[in-house]
């Protein structure tokens, strides 16, 4: 009998295809050094591995003496807090400090919304295709996953293809959901919810009792202004509301009947997931907010994961991130129009925003990953680690540096012929 947790999957081992990919990619970095091809990682995920590293030098003198500090408080320091509804107003958001909670990732930020609304057995209806991250950490608080589906769509005025929201599979939802988790905009598709998409996710979590929760880590890094953050949706304006002891909170008094979680954090705000500083931004009517606040905050307690010279830094550095932002997102375009360019939309699904992409290359994505690492040496994601309905997608990031992207687009095209 094994002593380890049923949490974790019977099998801790890589799947036969990713066990191939690893040595495969490990053969072809050192035959790329003497057959002149260039290796080109198209799955590339870290600013700093790009070439985007965010400056943290003046960051850190800012902040240093604060990193030996313990002031403890379960919802994060204040003034970490207040940088964060500083970090939100800059960008046309109206949250108060009280509405935000501090944790040490949006992975964290996910514990902690599963602890607190969840007991085991209940489930989370996660977006398919989508990022198998959710599922594990699902499975982890000993939660299921059900599907919820983006699908293909067809623009008829513009003939483009987009990935849309279909909202009809929310009614299959079993009965034991708990959450319904959106991510806009969504890896890897670039999907963004848009106005009628989030009113029809709302109007489905009120009507089931579900929590909404929008993980928007990408929301700094969206390419159309046809579509708003989704907290715009909500928040529109200032209606302060006294929780006590002129605590002001921004509750609009006609607002959503369920309660909206927004996740965020400065792995990509600043593009620096090693200093380990999320948060979540959130809504709940009146008469719910002052059990959530204090639900939440429990559980924080136990644990108060988020360090000081994390909450010092984040202080010194969300003030920066919009100029961080603009840099990357301005290559985050070029690479997007480099990609536009090379393949038709009916394969190359138009994104709205984030760091991915998606293209579909062929019958089988499993024998199109390979064969691109064997013949073209560049490195992509097969679609089906992220539960694609139908074969032949490959996942890219757009975050490589241009002219390197640039010249993978182009080995793909050539492979795709």
């Amino acid at each position: 009998m094994s002593m380890l947790s049923s949490r974790l999957p019977k099998d801790l081992s890589s799947s036969p295809f990713f066990a191939e990919l690893e040595r495969t990619k490990a053969e072809i970095q050192k035959k790329a050094c003497s057959d002149g091809l260039p290796f080109i990682d198209m799955t590339v995920s870290s600013p700093v591995k790009a070439g985007l590293p965010v400056e943290l030098s003046a960051a850190i003198d800012d902040g240093r003496d604060a990193f030996g500090l313990w002031n403890p408080d379960a919802a994060g320091w204040r003034s970490a807090r207040e940088a964060v509804v500083e970090y939100y107003r800059e960008r046309g958001g109206c949250f108060t400090a009280g509405q935000i909670i501090l944790t040490a990732s949006t992975s964290e930020a996910y514990s902690v919304l599963f602890k607190t609304f969840c007991d085991p057995g209940d489930v989370i209806l996660t977006p398919m295709p989508g990022y198998p991250l959710l599922d594990t950490l699902a499975q982890l608080e000993h939660l299921e996953c059900s599907p919820y589906f983006l699908k293909l769509s067809r623009n008829k005025r513009t003939s483009e293809f987009r990935f849309v929201l279909d909202t009809d599979s929310l009614l299959a939802a079993p009965e034991k959901a708990k959450i319904l988790l959106l991510v806009s905009p969504h890896n890897p598709t670039g999907h963004c919810v848009s106005r009628e998409e989030w009113d029809a996710a709302v109007r489905f979590c009120e009507d089931n009792n579900l929590i909404l929760v929008v993980d928007e880590v990408f929301g700094d890094y969206g390419f159309s202004d046809k579509r708003l953050r989704s907290w715009e949706y909500v928040l529109k304006g200032e209606q302060l509301w006294d929780a006590g002891e002129n605590d002001l909170i921004n509750l609009p008094e006609e607002g959503p009947r369920c309660p909206i979680f927004w996740l965020n954090g400065l792995s990509k705000a600043v593009g620096s997931p090693q200093l380990k500083l999320g948060w979540m931004a959130f809504y709940a009517p009146r008469e719910k907010f002052e059990e959530i606040r204090a639900a939440l905050e429990f559980v924080e307690d136990a644990y108060l994961s988020v360090s000081a010279p994390a909450q010092a830094l984040g202080v010194s550095l969300l003030p920066k991130a919009a100029a961080y932002e603009s840099g990357v997102k301005e290559r985050l375009l070029q690479n997007w129009n480099t990609l536009r360019e090379a393949f038709p939309s009916k394969y190359c699904p138009e994104v709205l925003g984030g760091w991915y992409a998606v293209v579909r290359l062929g019958e089988d994505d499993e024998e199109m990953t390979l064969r691109l690492l064997r013949e073209k040496h560049v490195l992509v994601q097969p679609g089906f680690f992220f539960d694609f309905d139908e074969d032949g997608w490959v996942v890219i990031s757009l975050l490589q540096e241009p002219q390197l992207f640039k010249d993978a687009v182009c080995r793909m095209v050539n492979l795709s012929r």
